[in-house]
Parts: structure tokens; C-alpha cells; sequence
């Protein structure tokens, strides 16, 4: 018998009982003290994606991002290095930086003018007479760093395990990112847009991997152009070849490579209008490699907690409040590919994501639904779908069919993990 309950938005819930195998219930989307766990469990607990080395090529560059709640600056240091840093003052706590991109020798407060360089070290107060303390005691947060092929992650705990044990076996999907490229780097440089949702945040991660959707959410999509999904995600559920994959982690993917037939498909394009790229990838991969790579394309998967390699995008989810998130992408280009090549992938990314594009807009109108529907009574909400027919395969990977609930399912199961962790 279903059951349903009315909650307190404003007191911390037991989240193991919000959450079973084949459903979880409508409050982890609404409960904002749930949100306030998941800023300290998830968000500063563990590693959190911050952005890629190629945002900033020369010592002194830096972007400014968020980390839960938390504004931070991803700074080259002048020995090549990357750092994250807090974007506080510690006097005062004035934000050192609003620019979301820059370059600079020294971080220089607008309030009281402490300086500070680029590894966040505290160098000089105004007025010093009036200062005793030791400098050096008052310098910014650094925080946990590490990266993995340019993907740089953040964590404000030091004690948190490395990152490659957070990434496990989904180290390979980001490897299939940065394999497209004929050089074996991307390069993040055409800019982000951003849109935000009236939405939780986990509602993201949750549908850019959910295969069961898209006949119905993107029908006119479907419906006026040609692409590879029709094959990969829009066909009779006997004749789909495509398949959902839990990473272990929290990571997740639909997998679509089965469906490619030929080269560039994933592009939906062909190999004879780029036989530049073709030869590149074929010199520098060899040519078992490259064909594997040219015929099965980009992952189409998400990193727990807040990054998605959307095909030839990188996604970044970001948390606002229990009820919205502000949701961040730009094209993921191919250092050492041609211009032609790359305008190619951002024709692409503004018509799947962009201010008028035919995906993006679909799914935040569901996810705002979805938000509304939920904010009364805690209902159980079922993902049992393919339990009955997932399987895991020689890697320990859980894999399931297209339409199968085998990601979102891996998605809750981490997350309850992470949410029930004793510190």
C-alpha cells in the first residue's frame, strides 16, 4: 500500500528512510533542512568539480566559481599550479574578486585594501601601525585540490580520500571526453551560458541521464529533425540498443555508442566533411583506437555530484536552494582540431542548450513541474523500472536498458551513502 505523510520542510529529516531501492520520497527535492546536510555533506565534504585548466592558461588568471554555497577562485599559480581559494577576505569578509574571469599579480580588497597573492598568502595591510597580528596566520582559505586531464576538483575537507578513489571506474568516461581531441586535451574557451531552474538541483543529474523521457519530453524535437538520438533513444523499447550504466559513485551514463553505425554520427555528421580531423585522430591514436573513438563518440554522462560531460558539452549543476539551481554549460572544444571542426560542436551546443535551443528548455519546464507537485504531501515516488533486468558486467558496472532506472537508481543509492555517513 502506498502511503503518504506531510513533512516539515524546516527540520532535518532521517534521510535513510527517505530513500529504498525502487523509490524515495518527494521530500529530498523539498526539505530545506535536507539541502543544508547536503551543502556540508556533499558539497564541502567531498570533491565538488570546480572547472577545467584550460579556463585559465597563464599564471595569474583566474575564474570565479561556487562551491555549494561557497564562492571560490580557481587561480594559476605562478609555478604552473592550480589553486582554489575562497573568495573572502579574511578581515572582513568582503569578496576579493565579483569579475567572473580575470587576470591579476596580487588579489587586492575594494574594502580595506589587504593584499594578498596568488596562493592566497596575506602580503600587506594599509596602515600597519595599527596591525599586530601575524600575517600569516590570516591568509585565504586554500582548499583541497586536485585534477584529473584538466578537470579540476575541489574539497574543503583535507582529510577527504583522493580523487581518484571518488572517481573510480568513471575515470574512463572522462578519459573518452579528452580522447576526441587529436591532441588528447579539450579546451573550455567559448564561454558559459547559464539558465536557472525553479528546481531542485539533483533533479539535473537525475534527467541528463534518464533515457525513459525523451519520447515524450523532446516529442517535437523528435518530431521536426533528423539526429542520432532517434536511433539511440527514440524507437520501439525491443529495437533500442543504447543502455544506462550506474559507474558505481554516483556517476552514471546513457550509453549510446551501440547505436553508431559510422564515424562522426555522434556529431550527426560524417567523416567526409571533416577528413582532416579523421587523420589527426588516426595519427595520434593509431588507427584501432581512433576508429573505436570516431564510430562511438563523446560519454553522454554525469560525474557526482554537479558535472555532466553532455556529449560535446561540460555541464555544471549548481545548488542555489531547496528549490532552484542555476545550471551552467559550454561546448567542449578539441584542442588541436580545426576551427571548422569546433564551430561545428558550438552550432551544436546552442541548438541542444542554448537561450532557444530544443532540449534545454524541455527539461527545466519538467523540472519546475516536477518542483511544484512536490511541495505537499511526501509522497513515494518509484524507480523500479529494469530491477528486474539490469545486469552488472565484467567491469562491476551496473547496466541496464535505455529506458531503465538503473542511473537514477545509482544516483540515490551514492547519495544516501554520502547523507548517512558519520563524520
Amino acid at each position: 500500500m502506498t502511503t503518504q505523510t506531510t513533512v516539515s520542510l524546516n527540520s532535518a529529516p532521517d534521510v535513510a528512510a527517505l530513500i529504498e531501492k525502487d523509490r524515495i520520497r518527494g521530500s529530498v527535492y523539498t526539505n530545506e533542512a535536507l539541502f543544508e546536510q547536503e551543502m556540508k555533506k556533499i558539497f564541502h565534504g567531498g570533491w565538488v568539480f570546480v572547472g577545467h585548466d584550460s579556463e585559465i592558461p597563464s599564471a595569474g588568471e583566474y575564474v570565479r566559481r561556487t562551491l555549494g554555497l561557497e564562492e571560490v577562485l580557481m587561480v594559476r599559480q605562478r609555478d604552473n599550479s592550480i589553486a582554489v581559494l575562497v573568495n573572502r577576505c579574511t578581515h572582513r569578509g568582503n569578496m576579493l574578486r565579483v569579475e567572473k574571469h580575470g587576470k591579476d599579480k596580487y588579489f587586492t580588497c575594494a574594502y580595506h585594501g589587504w593584499v594578498f597573492d596568488l596562493g592566497g598568502n596575506l602580503k600587506d595591510v594599509p596602515y600597519p601601525g595599527g596591525f599586530t597580528k601575524d600575517k600569516s596566520t590570516l591568509g585565504m582559505r586554500k582548499l583541497r585540490t586536485e585534477s584529473y586531464r584538466g578537470f579540476v576538483f575541489a574539497s574543503f575537507k583535507d582529510d577527504v580520500p583522493p580523487l581518484s578513489e571518488h572517481l573510480g571506474r568513471a575515470k574512463i568516461l572522462l578519459d573518452r571526453s579528452c580522447d576526441m581531441s587529436p591532441t588528447g586535451r579539450i579546451k573550455l574557451t567559448a564561454g558559459w551560458a547559464k539558465q536557472r531552474f525553479a528546481s531542485n538541483w539533483k533533479m539535473l543529474p537525475e534527467n541528463d541521464t534518464d533515457g525513459y523521457h525523451v519520447n515524450d519530453v523532446h516529442a517535437s524535437f523528435a518530431q521536426v529533425i533528423r539526429s542520432q538520438y532517434d536511433s539511440a533513444v527514440i524507437a520501439t523499447e525491443e529495437s533500442l540498443k543504447s543502455e544506462t550504466k550506474d559507474w558505481g559513485n554516483g556517476h552514471t551514463e546513457l550509453y549510446f555508442s551501440p547505436t553508431y553505425k559510422r564515424y562522426l554520427e555522434w556529431l550527426n555528421t560524417s567523416a567526409d566533411r571533416y577528413p582532416d580531423y579523421v587523420a589527426q585522430m588516426k595519427a595520434f591514436h593509431g588507427e584501432a583506437k581512433a576508429d573505436q573513438i570516431l564510430r562511438d563518440g563523446p560519454p553522454h554522462a554525469a560525474i557526482f555530484p554537479n558535472l555532466f560531460l553532455g556529449e560535446m558539452n561540460i555541464v555544471i549543476f549548481q545548488p542555489v536552494s531547496a528549490h532552484e539551481c542555476i545550471q551552467w554549460h559550454t561546448p567542449m572544444l578539441l584542442e588541436g582540431a580545426s576551427d571548422e571542426l569546433n564551430a561545428r560542436i558550438i552550432r551544436n551546443s546552442e541548438g541542444a542548450m542554448g537561450p532557444a535551443a530544443f532540449l534545454l528548455a524541455d527539461d527545466s519546464v519538467i523540472s519546475e513541474r516536477q518542483q511544484i507537485a512536490l511541495r505537499g504531501e511526501d509522497a513515494w515516488l518509484d524507480l523500479s523500472r529494469g530491477l528486474n533486468r539490469e545486469h552488472v558486467d565484467d567491469m562491476g558496472v551496473v547496466v541496464g536498458h535505455i529506458s531503465d532506472e538503473t542511473t537514477n537508481r545509482g544516483f540515490w543509492n551514492h547519495y544516501k551513502k554520502v547523507m548517512t555517513e558519520t563524520a
